[in-house]
């Protein structure tokens, strides 16, 4: 069963398996051994072994690209920059670790449903009650930011698809201001739809 989000993709890998404790707890190491990668090679080597987790997981490789094709507005121009300025060994570094670090949390949101990661934080969070933090209420927080992933991306596509059939040229500037308006609204929606829910805070 996939999540309301649509990210989740069932299956019965070792990666699937995996509780989601210990997938969080990765995640956060792979976060902060990135800081030790310093060289071109060693960043090959990290993003072989986030694809092999992929393979491990059994996604499929359409499902990778599409995770990666959003990333390329940032890294492309990042890389270019980074080039100019630092040249291309630590350019590819860079790139490579953001590469990385994206998909290693793309693929543990792939292989672990939305309520499970956000059961883990709340429970992480329990003794925060000491200090007046509600761990349900940043368990909220949670849901609506992964919720928000897909919800952007659906409008971009949508304000995309839109202008093209109208036969407008595609282009970053023609997408902002219709993105930014959407999203504001969307957020409006959001916030009445939770006030009405008692979050009015």
């Amino acid at each position: 069963m996939s999540t309301t989000i649509g990210l989740y993709r069932p299956g019965t890998s070792l990666l699937h398996r995996a509780p989601a404790g210990a997938k969080l707890l990765l995640l956060l190491v792979a976060g902060a051994g990135s800081v030790l990668l310093d060289t071109p090679l060693q960043t090959a080597v990290a993003l072989v072994v986030v694809l092999l987790g992929y393979a491990v997981a059994r996604i499929p490789v359409s499902v990778l690209l599409s995770s990666i094709r959003p990333l390329l507005w940032v890294l492309v121009p990042l890389g270019v920059f980074q080039t100019i300025v630092v040249g291309w060994e630590r350019a590819s570094v860079i790139t490579g670790v953001i590469l990385a670090l994206v998909l290693v949390a793309n693929l543990v949101t792939l292989t672990t449903m939305t309520t499970a990661l956000i059961d883990v934080v709340v429970r992480v969070c329990g003794p925060l009650r000491r200090v007046g933090v509600d761990p349900e209420r940043i368990g909220l927080l949670l849901n609506l930011a992964i919720r928000a992933v897909p919800l952007m991306a659906e409008l971009a596509a949508q304000i995309t698809e839109a202008q093209q059939a109208r036969g407008q040229r595609v282009s970053v500037r023609a997408i902002a201001v219709p993105f930014v308006v959407g999203a504001l609204r969307r957020a409006d929606e959001l916030g009445e739809a939770l006030a009405a829910r008692g979050f009015d805070d």
